[in-house]
């Protein structure tokens, strides 16, 4: 057995303190005393069932304060090993944050939405280690690859436009998505690029960049994000912002290209419906098993603690009341 939280195991303090303070207590009221032929009557009166109940209560106490604080310990077991499988996949998002992501063809707006359905598809995939890239006129990592599920969410709702050069570079937003999983030893390695324009700026091509993945053997899906024609975007005038309409440019030859390259698929989204539905296929595609030996089974043990100083509270409480009967 071993404790999550060995700390509060510092609280067996205070029971051993309200021991001798209790001890304390009963010897101060024996201070008095009286000179008598015999202590035969007073020896029998000491071994009575109320003189012996007397204590109960208390020692119940205290034993109710051990056990919760052991309890708050959280102590555990860990004696078994379970076979379990495990996804072995590395997936890096690579995101693009240029300023044409505000268009209002999804709701509330194409980053907005393409952030929301990325943390869906985090957590449904608690065995994989995940990364973020966003890139817009350049590229950086917004959070390497990690399995913290909680991290990674946090990090994809800080994303947002604006924070680096506008532009879209394609090219530097996927070599820097293969150069997170370069030292990888994961069975599969997937790079999932999401933009809305065409490579526009940047100092790697997106052939160069699909060339790398490729020598790293990484799969690359693509996804478009737009719908056909125009799209709302929003612009700033001297009475505030309004939308105009600005025509939606994706280069599909282009990203159908990397993807056939590299052993992924291009997807085009054009609304918040589409681009879930894109995020599951890929979710199910992915799904290369393997089984790992190595993974402790944990018991946790600080429920029966926890019942066990709720009956001596209990049973505290009803010698109390049958104490005060007798007396």
């Amino acid at each position: 057995m071993f404790f999550e939280y060995p700390r509060w195991l510092a609280l067996l303090a205070v029971p051993v303190l309200l021991v001798l303070h209790y001890l304390y207590l009963e010897l101060k009221h024996r201070d008095p005393h009286l000179r008598v032929p015999s202590v035969t009557p007073w020896k029998a009166a000491g071994t009575s069932l109320k003189g012996i109940l007397r204590h109960l209560p208390f020692i119940l106490r205290i034993a109710a304060i051990t056990l919760i604080v052991i309890a708050i310990a959280r102590p555990r077991s860990s004696t078994e090993m379970q076979k379990v499988d495990t996804e072995g996949i590395d997936i890096v998002l690579a995101m693009d944050v240029s300023s044409s992501m505000l268009a209002r063809d999804f709701t509330p707006d194409r980053i907005s939405a393409a952030k929301d359905i990325a943390i869906e598809f985090i957590a449904q995939r608690p065995s994989d280690r995940i990364g973020i890239v966003v890139f817009a006129g350049e590229s950086y990592t917004q959070c390497p690859l990690t399995t913290d599920r909680a991290t990674l969410i946090n990090l994809m709702k800080e994303i947002e436009t604006g924070l680096i050069d506008d532009g879209t570079a394609i090219g530097n937003g996927l070599a820097t998505a293969v150069a997170r999983m370069k030292d990888s030893d994961a069975k599969s390695r997937v790079v999932i690029l999401l933009t809305d324009g065409v490579n526009n700026s940047g100092e790697i091509t997106p052939q160069t960049a699909a060339e790398i993945a490729k020598t790293y053997g990484t799969r690359v899906y693509t996804i478009g994000v737009g719908k056909d024609g125009t799209a709302p975007y929003p612009v700033m005038t001297p009475f505030g912002v309004k939308y105009q309409e600005v025509k939606v440019e994706i280069d599909e030859a282009l990203l159908k290209d990397i993807a056939t390259s590299t052993g992924g698929r291009y997807f085009r989204a054009k609304d918040n419906t589409k681009l879930a539905e894109i995020y599951a296929e890929i979710n199910q595609m992915e799904k290369t098993r393997t089984t790992v030996d190595s993974f402790p089974v944990y018991k946790e043990l600080y429920g029966g603690y926890g019942l066990a100083a709720l009956i001596c509270l209990l049973l505290e409480l009803l010698l109390k009341l049958m104490l005060r009967r007798l007396l």
